[in-house]
């Protein structure tokens, strides 16, 4: 469990950081990071992170896409780490 705990810390300030780096650089016109990233990135966990500062810094809010799935993929997450901490690993 601690590790997954790491983990889910991790992903998220990785999801952070591409996040502001590719609002950073969408506001340079330079190299911007493929929304299939972002969206694998949400899918690894990093979901909560991502979505959040998308919010606070105003980037890819008029993206359905972004708006509606990474919120869709959290409580997918959400609900399968339910399932796993009740019925344990061997029994899914």
């Amino acid at each position: 469990m601690k590790i997954l705990l790491i983990y889910l810390i991790i992903i998220n300030i990785i999801a952070v950081i591409v996040t502001v780096h590719d609002k950073s650089a969408a506001k340079k016109h330079r190299w911007r990071v493929k929304e299939r990233t972002l969206m694998l990135i949400s899918a690894l966990g990093g979901s909560p992170g991502m979505y959040i500062t998308m919010l606070l810094i105003r980037h890819k809010t008029q993206k359905p896409k972004f708006m509606v799935g990474i919120p869709v993929i959290f409580f997918v997450e959400l609900a399968i780490l339910i399932l796993v901490l009740h019925y344990g690993f061997g029994k899914i």
